[in-house]
């Protein structure tokens, strides 16, 4: 007779709201709209409707102030828009939702009963978002993860945090988490590719994440289909989120990386039936085995 047990640590959920997020919880499904609004609120309505079809808690922005967070270089590059032609700089400024659009947001989000936050990409975003909404949460973005007065704004809120970890590696990583109360946060595993290669998804740093930081960690993923995603949740994941929009061939950087509503739903679907699937742990003898022991066991 083996006699097994075991050691692992308890992961303590975080709480966004009304919802908790760790292992053993449902999966909090996000749904990215990212820029992909194109400065166009009713776009974000109707993506923010998609992720209430799916069945998704929360639907996640990106929140800047141009002039701080666009690099000196950059901003006088011209670009070909929908718009017209115009400076990286005008094109930032053309598809940044502002108080108004975010007052919308926010009002429609409370008649869908859906949550909704935004990574800021700069210390004034933090206090426009913190002053005007009294943010649910900050979701740290890959791309400013080193830069830890930004990180450190975010800390000062006292709100719950999740952190990407994309374009990192352990010494990246500790870095950032150190500055956080790891009460309050949750990890993302992320590869900045776009869209993701297979071979790059490096799924089994979930579980590391985990057992290093000792917190509740989840997927942020830039793949294609629903098989990376699912895997990580049988990984060990305990959010999900993935880029969303009305159609992959609309005009932007991220709508080719992003799901369609179909896809979004199908996967939102497939997490819940994989959370059923998934189980306890504990081998004991199925309800629906019960009565195959008669016939079939000698």
């Amino acid at each position: 007779m083996s006699d097994v047990t075991t050691n692992a640590p308890t992961i303590a959920p975080v709480a966004f709201g009304a919802h908790s997020v760790g292992p053993g919880l449902p999966v909090y499904m996000i749904g990215e709209i990212g820029i992909n609004h194109n400065g166009d609120v009713e776009i974000a309505k109707r993506l923010m409707d998609v992720a209430v079809e799916a069945g998704a808690q929360a639907v996640k922005f990106q929140k800047r102030n141009p002039d701080v967070a666009v690099p000196e270089a950059q901003k006088s590059k011209m670009r070909e828009t929908p718009w017209g032609t115009m400076t990286y700089l005008e094109y930032k400024y053309r598809v940044e939702f502002e108080r108004e659009q975010y007052r919308e947001i926010d009002a429609y989000a409370q008649q869908l009963g859906l949550q909704w936050f935004a990574s800021p990409w700069d210390i004034d975003s933090v206090e426009f978002l913190e002053s005007e909404f009294d943010a649910l949460t900050y979701k740290v973005a890959s791309a400013t993860l080193t830069d830890l007065p930004l990180l450190k704004a975010m800390a000062d809120t006292g709100k719950p945090i999740l952190c990407s970890s994309g374009m990192s590696d352990w010494a990246i990583l500790d870095a950032a988490v150190d500055v956080f109360d790891r009460d309050r946060l949750v990890l993302m595993h992320s590869t900045s590719t776009y869209p993701l290669p297979v071979e790059e998804a490096n799924l089994r740093a979930i579980p590391a994440m985990q057992e290093r930081y000792g917190v509740p960690v989840g997927y942020s993923g830039h793949e294609t289909g629903t098989e990376i995603s699912l895997a990580a949740v049988a990984l060990g994941a305990v959010t999900v989120e993935r880029h969303i929009t009305l159609d992959s061939t609309m005009w932007g950087s991220d709508q080719a990386a992003s799901m369609e509503p179909a896809d979004f739903i199908e996967l939102c679907h497939g997490v819940r039936v994989l959370e059923k699937a998934l189980g306890d742990g504990v081998k004991r003898i199925m309800p629906g085995e019960e009565s195959k022991i008669g016939s079939l066991r000698k």
